[in-house]
């Protein structure tokens, strides 16, 4: 016999078992894909934060790449490389992004007339390298902070999205720590 001992929320049951009842309503509306029932309320909340995301990376691009175009100096031939090497990183971030709200039933949001309101990061003008690189160092700093925060906010609700959010941290981390190098130099 069971042990029918209700738990408290947020502990844990005795024994692990998978829930019946989910499993079963999954074998309905096919149409939404991936998009289980047990996606519950969080799912559109989640496409937001999605949403919101992928106009950071937009703007991230469009700041990298004319920074790229636009440096010069004795220095600017190197950091110009690693601002495109960022950008197109910034791009692949955004397409995992836009491929995971579309997994999720969504639709993503690349309209230019609000990437920069819903975006976390600033474009940025700056025309002295230095400047270019304090903007873009800003920037990352500002993304993994948002970051940080969407994982913990999408938590366990979808571990999927939770692991691209993580993975794209790490590059905004790696991308960080190579800005601050090139400041040092």
């Amino acid at each position: 016999m069971k042990d029918q001992t209700a738990t408290k929320p947020g502990s844990h049951p005795a024994s692990l078992e998978l829930d019946q009842r989910a499993i079963d309503a999954a074998k309905n509306d096919l149409a939404d894909g991936a998009v289980t029932p047990s996606y519950g309320p969080y799912r559109d909340s989640i496409v937001k934060l999605l949403n919101d995301a992928l106009a950071t990376e937009l703007v991230c691009v469009l700041r990298y790449k004319r920074h790229h175009f636009t440096a010069h100096g004795l220095a600017s031939p190197r950091v110009a490389e690693e601002f495109m090497v960022h950008a197109n990183e910034e791009a692949a971030h955004g397409d995992l992004l836009a491929e995971r709200i579309v997994q999720l039933g969504g639709e993503p949001d690349f309209a230019p007339d609000s990437l920069s309101k819903r975006s976390h990061a600033d474009y940025d003008q700056s025309t002295d390298l230095l400047a270019m690189i304090r903007a873009n160092l800003k920037a990352e700093r500002v993304a993994i902070e948002a970051y940080r925060q969407m994982i913990v906010l999408v938590g366990d609700k979808d571990s999927t999205t939770r692991r691209i959010l993580e993975h794209i941290l790490g590059q905004e981390e790696e991308h960080a720590d190579e800005l601050r190098d090139l400041l040092d130099e």
